[in-house]
């Protein structure tokens, strides 16, 4: 965008014509000549009288009006600034903890064309409508199955999440559960001197097969670095077996944080939890 440091200069535009218009004009003495035969010479020169000898006014103030102007731009300073550049500081450290244990595969979802799909297909859908969502935070991904792994680390480019969610698929990390690992090394990611809220979003089943460390044991850790969890339940709690939905061990690990507790049967349902 183009400004001017001075612009008031511009107000100076008629400022010739003023003094022009209140000075008194410039009195000129000059010695004229008569010539008796004048006559005679001008109808020799074809009866017109010649203005060669006369100034050429309207170009010279054309060209005075110009430089005129061109030394008030000048004088005034022009600058050509650029958009202003923001810098975003995060106000709050948000982790998924998403499930990819051999229960997500379960199709007990249905999307919005009414299809039944995997619960991680509608984990992933849920997330991408809520990660274009989170500007100005720090996001970071862990993924858990027979172990817990670092998929994306704490970031403000949500697109980057959003790639590396993508990518997921059921039984890349294992075909157990390890929730309470997952917790644990969630904890272990946030910096415990920043001043950034700090915030673990758990979308699993719950029904933790594999871990070293109880979720409820984890949860308590991540309440003394003042760490809250949500955990949204995903599936069917009619389903018996390893695939069986433990809200209880989920409501346990929310309540122990001062999170919440959240379940869903739908994609939609579930991304207005969120």
């Amino acid at each position: 965008m183009l400004t001017f440091a001075y612009a008031w200069c511009f107000f100076l535009l008629p400022l010739p014509w003023l003094v022009r218009l209140f000075l008194p004009p410039k009195q000129r003495h000059q010695v004229s000549v008569q010539v008796p035969f004048g006559d005679r010479l001008q109808q020799v020169l074809g009866g017109k009288h010649s203005n060669s000898t006369q100034p050429q006014t309207w170009p010279r103030r054309v060209l005075a009006v110009a430089i005129w102007a061109c030394v008030l731009t000048a004088v005034a300073r022009p600058q050509w600034l650029e958009p202003p550049i923001t810098k975003e500081i995060p106000t709050r450290d948000l982790l998924l903890l998403v499930d990819l244990s051999g229960s997500m595969a379960q199709e007990d979802f249905q999307n919005d064309a009414g299809k039944k799909v995997s619960r991680l297909d509608a984990v992933k859908e849920v997330l991408d409508g809520f990660l274009a969502k989170r500007k100005g935070d720090r996001v970071g991904l862990v993924v858990f199955g027979d172990a817990a792994y670092l998929q994306a680390p704490f970031t403000t480019d949500l697109q980057l999440s959003q790639e590396l969610l993508g990518e997921c698929e059921v039984g890349m990390a294992g075909p157990r559960t390890a929730f309470g690992d997952a917790i644990g090394l969630g904890v272990n990611l946030f910096d415990e001197d920043t001043e950034r809220a700090k915030t673990i979003i758990a979308l699993t089943d719950g029904n933790d097969t594999k871990s070293k460390v109880p979720p409820v044991e984890a949860a308590r850790v991540a309440t003394q670095r003042d760490i809250k969890i949500y955990t949204v339940a995903i599936g069917d709690p009619t389903t018996v077996g390893e695939d069986k939905l433990d809200e209880q061990s989920l409501k346990d690990v929310a309540s122990e944080t001062g999170g919440k507790y959240f379940f869903r049967r739908g994609p939609r349902a579930l991304g207005g939890d969120l």
